[in-house]
C-alpha cells in the first residue's frame, strides 16, 4: 500500500484565486480593526446623546414661540441637521468596527444622558438655555470618554474632536441669543 503525502501548501478550492480560497462574507467582514467592547459601549453613549439631542432639538423647533423666533427656530435646524448627521457618522464608524449600534427608542429613552425637554410651548429664551444645557450634555458625555477612545482607536477620536468643535460652537452660538455683553 503506497503511503500518501499531503503538501504543506494547500490546494486551491474551486473558484478559488492564485493567492488561496475564497473568503465567505462573513470572513471578509471580520477583517481589519475590531472594537473593543469599552469602544463600543463608548461610542454607544455618544450615538444615544447624539440621537436623544436631535429629537428634542426637533421638540423645541416645533414648539419655541417669542421674541426672535424665526432666528431661534433656524439655528435649532441647523443643530439638529449636525445631530443627525454626527450620529450617522458614530454609527457608520461603529459599524466599520464590526459594533452594532443601538439607535432604538428605548435604548435613547433609557440610556441618555440629556435632561427631559419640557412639553407644551416653549419661550425663545428658556428654548435657548435649555438648548445650551443639552449641548454641554452631550458635549460632556463625548469629552467623558474621549481619551479612552482615543488611546484604543484615534481614528474615531477624531471624529469625536469633530463633533465636540461644533456642538462647544453652537452652545456658544445659542447661548449668546441670552447673554448681555461683559461688565454691564
Amino acid at each position: 500500500m503506497a503511503e500518501n503525502k499531503k503538501s504543506d501548501t494547500p490546494k486551491p478550492k474551486s473558484g478559488s484565486s492564485k493567492r488561496g480560497a475564497k473568503t465567505t462574507r462573513r470572513q471578509n467582514a471580520e477583517k481589519g480593526f475590531t472594537a473593543s467592547p469599552t469602544l463600543a459601549a463608548n461610542l454607544q453613549v455618544v450615538l444615544v446623546d447624539l440621537i436623544e439631542l436631535s429629537l428634542q432639538g426637533k421638540q423645541a423647533h416645533w414648539n419655541v414661540v417669542g421674541r426672535n423666533f424665526r432666528d431661534t427656530h433656524r439655528q435649532l435646524d441647523e443643530i439638529i441637521e449636525a445631530a443627525r448627521t454626527f450620529s450617522d457618522t458614530v454609527a457608520e464608524r461603529m459599524r466599520a468596527l464590526h459594533a452594532v449600534p443601538d439607535g432604538r427608542t428605548d435604548t435613547i429613552a433609557e440610556t441618555t444622558s440629556l435632561p427631559a425637554f419640557p412639553a407644551g410651548e416653549v419661550s425663545t429664551t428658556d428654548t435657548i438655555d435649555l438648548i445650551t444645557e443639552r449641548l454641554d450634555a452631550a458635549v460632556g458625555t463625548i469629552r467623558g470618554v474621549h481619551d479612552a477612545v482615543d488611546e484604543e482607536d484615534p481614528t474615531s477620536a477624531d471624529i469625536l474632536h469633530a463633533v465636540i468643535e461644533s456642538l462647544e460652537q453652537f452652545a456658544w452660538m445659542v447661548s449668546a441669543e441670552n447673554r448681555s455683553p461683559a461688565g454691564r
